[in-house]
């Protein structure tokens, strides 16, 4: 998906959910909750329109674009057990989001621009695509450039991380691991996957 550059806050109160997490969107989220537009709150969408919206939680959520939600569908889409469950667990092994929900940054749209800048790495190697999946036993380190550790390291100080049962992150020393592959309950999207599997199934 290319960077989405326009109002974030417009973003999170068209579709009704914190996908973006800067203080300006969430702060407007709070404040109105109603969808932009004088007649918004009056509208009723479609069958069709409410399951786009779901999908467009998916897609500015994770970062994505249409071909690549595609993709990651269709990899699951034949495979035993919930298809909607299974994609948003591809979704959450994204590389930039597993750096933002470990604690390397406060968004994703931040962890995707370190990704693609060359700021990370996994085993060792630098990795410049957030959407590299990650399997268990993976170790993610920022690259040892005392600027890049400082930035890092200060992001890491100025929030709260999330315990999550499979990824451990030492915020002293700038180190992910992942332990296994995420459970249903781990997935921090609120959407109706179900709504979106049918509209992808068509």
């Amino acid at each position: 998906m290319s960077r989405h550059t326009g109002p974030k806050a417009r973003v999170n109160r068209r579709l009704s959910a914190l996908i973006y997490e800067n203080a300006g969107a969430s702060r407007a989220l709070e404040r109105r909750e109603a969808p932009p537009g004088m007649h918004a709150r009056a509208r009723r969408p479609s069958n069709y329109g409410a399951a786009l919206m779901e999908k467009q939680k998916i897609k500015h959520y994770y970062g994505i674009g249409d071909q690549q939600l595609r993709r990651y569908f269709e990899s699951v889409a034949h495979k035993k057990g919930n298809a909607g469950e299974m994609l948003l667990l591809l979704c959450e092994r994204r590389l930039d989001n597993v750096i933002r929900r470990a604690g390397f940054t406060k968004t994703r749209p931040q962890a995707r621009q370190g990704v693609v800048h060359g700021h990370f790495q996994v085993n060792g190697v630098n990795v410049n695509q957030p959407s590299y999946m990650l399997k268990p036993g993976d170790v993610i380190t920022v690259r040892r450039r005392e600027n890049l550790l400082n930035v890092y390291r200060d992001l890491a100080d100025q929030h709260s991380t999330e315990k999550l049962d499979w990824v451990a992150f030492d915020p002293e020393t700038l180190r992910a691991t992942v332990l296994g592959l995420p459970g249903p309950s781990d997935v921090s999207l609120p959407v109706d996957v179900n709504v979106v599997v049918e509209f992808l199934s068509r």
